[in-house]
């Protein structure tokens, strides 16, 4: 069985090896037919705590690992090349031009 990949935004770092991730998907009303947004939270393991709130992350599907933890961060944590921080990008910019 295929493991769901699913992406959000980090929204809590809290806890030791714990991340929050906020995953907002589109659905559509079945009587209105509007998009809606809705959006649910999961926790997922993050081994070496590398991710920072606000980066966009990809979270993957995994054995239980805690009461509420069944998920495992896939990428996007500082040292795999996750969101840049924005000074560091202003800063690399001024330096080129």
């Amino acid at each position: 069985m295929p493991r769901r990949v699913l992406q959000g935004t980090v929204v809590s770092t809290k806890m030791n090896k714990t991340v929050t991730v906020q995953v907002e998907r589109r659905v559509m009303h079945p009587l209105y037919k509007k998009f809606i947004k809705n959006s649910k939270r999961y926790h997922a393991h993050d081994e070496e705590n590398r991710c920072q709130e606000g980066e966009t992350v990809r979270i993957v599907e995994c054995a239980p690992i805690s009461k509420s933890k069944r998920w495992k961060v896939l990428d996007g944590g500082a040292q795999d090349g996750g969101a840049p921080d924005a000074a560091a990008a202003a800063a690399e910019s001024a330096t080129k031009g």
